[in-house]
């Protein structure tokens, strides 16, 4: 009977074992999948901001604008974040102004980029730290999924848009104990 005992606790590490390690493989896969979509956010966002920086700079005549614009919506994935890099400069040595619709959709294209961007690098840091643990690599858990990387871009500062000002916060009431 004693000898009972012994395989039961086996049994039951092996079912914890084996539930830990589909937790684990379920969440890396997981987080890759959220990367990879991520990926695809921001090149969709960069996208937009390509065609709204190209609008802008036929209206406004500029043709380094423009060329930028244009190269960084034809760029391979390997020359994509030159090709951004370069667009962010142009963008930041022309005046927008706000109260054009096409500066506006640029503006906002812009303020997305960088929302995505962020987005997209957290998910990349998840992503790679959970390829680093030990039982992850061992195992090869992320096999089907390429290794994320990190889309190194300079961000834009964009003038703001016009509009209503957000009404100031009224401060919390201090409750005293």
């Amino acid at each position: 009977m004693p000898g009972m005992w012994w395989v039961v606790g086996v049994v039951v590490l092996a079912a914890i074992f084996s539930a830990y390690l589909g937790w684990t493989a379920q969440r890396v896969e997981r987080v890759h999948a959220r990367a990879q979509s991520a990926e695809r956010a921001l090149d969709a966002h960069l996208v937009r901001r390509a065609a709204a920086a190209a609008v802008v700079a036929e209206r406004n005549d500029s043709v380094e604008l423009y060329a930028a614009a244009r190269l960084a919506l034809d760029a391979e994935p390997d020359e994509r974040e030159s090709a951004e890099n370069d667009l962010t400069r142009q963008l930041q040595q022309i005046e927008l102004d706000p109260d054009d619709p096409a500066a506006r959709t640029l503006i906002a294209s812009s303020r997305r980029v960088v929302l995505a961007r962020q987005v997209h690098t957290d998910l990349v840091r998840d992503a790679l730290t959970a390829r680093r643990r030990k039982l992850v690599r061992v195992l090869r858990l992320p096999g089907r999924y390429p290794r994320p990387r990190y889309f190194d871009i300079v961000e834009p500062v964009m003038p703001p848009l016009p509009g209503p000002a957000p009404a100031p916060e009224a401060p919390l009431p201090v409750r005293s104990v």
